[in-house]
């Protein structure tokens, strides 16, 4: 799956996907429109969904391991709940970008509304696409992606900005969804992610198999540090979302409608079909 031109495919793809009727309401209802998973201990409620985002959140900060001041970009920062979570954890400073206008200008009036006076100048928020970023080169001490990479049309271009935008010595934090190499797995299983992946535009997990985001990284010039498999801390979550969603699926699916429901489908055929994808926590620098 390859995409020329990247900015074009997420406002024809990738816009749509998240202005559609079941994500806007799914997300919100939800997870108040955050979009990223959870981090779970055993033992831990997997419907505490709230708690367990802030703890993903903060798994980043101490990733980055920057000392306090350090400038940051969250590359796909969504509402803002990770750059706010970020920035308090780590004592840093955070810029978030991101291309859907609606939620950048929510990031900043729930910043204002959160994480008034010094905690709000820490953060901010501008429209922007993570394969051509607005900035200057070497103008962040760091770089975050949560779930946001897995919708690059053109990892290899994106991975090049970061390189470009983070200073010798900064810090590379990536949380990513890597896919099961088509010859690993069953017709079925196969199917499953793919109509998944370009239903939820996400081109960037199927191009991306278990450990080629780490060649990427070095193919940029990033040398990567650790890459630690999560997956069994998100899946509480996930399974969550399969329960949630079993039942709308299949009246959806008996009606010949199963994709309509992509987020039920997403988190009913994921969690049935494990094998399909793993979640990596990735750290690199800048030599």
């Amino acid at each position: 799956m390859t995409t020329t031109n990247p900015t074009r495919f997420y406002r024809r793809s990738v816009l749509p996907y998240y202005k559609r009727l079941g994500s806007r309401w799914g997300y919100a209802m939800l997870l108040g429109r955050t979009r990223h998973f959870g981090w779970y201990e055993p033992g831990q409620s997997p419907w505490g969904f709230a708690a367990s985002m802030r703890r993903m959140e903060a798994t980043t900060a101490r990733k980055l391991a920057l000392p306090a001041g350090s400038h940051v970009l969250d590359a796909g920062c969504g509402v803002g709940d990770v750059a706010r979570t970020v920035a308090a954890e780590g004592g840093l400073r955070v810029t978030g970008i991101d291309g859907i206008e609606s939620d950048v200008a929510l990031a900043r009036r729930r910043t204002a509304a959160r994480a008034p006076g010094e905690a709000a100048r820490a953060t901010r928020f501008l429209v922007a696409d993570y394969h051509a970023l607005p900035f200057a080169d070497g103008a962040f001490d760091g770089l975050y992606t949560m779930e946001s990479f897995v919708h690059s049309a053109d990892p290899r271009r994106a991975l090049a900005e970061f390189f470009r935008v983070v200073r010798p010595g900064g810090r590379l934090v990536m949380s990513e969804y890597s896919r099961t190499p088509s010859a690993e797995l069953t017709p079925r299983a196969e199917r499953v992610l793919t109509d998944v992946c370009a239903l939820a535009a996400m081109p960037g997990m199927m191009m991306l198999p278990h450990g080629r985001l780490e060649e990427l990284l070095g193919e940029t010039g990033f040398a990567v540090e650790s890459v630690t498999d999560a997956t069994a801390h998100v899946l509480p979550m996930l399974r969550a979302f399969s329960l949630l969603g079993r039942v709308p699926y299949a009246v959806a699916r008996g009606v010949g409608r199963g994709h309509a429901l992509v987020n039920a489908m997403s988190g009913v055929e994921l969690y049935r079909h494990q094998e399909t994808w793993r979640y990596h926590i990735t750290t690199a620098v800048r030599p």
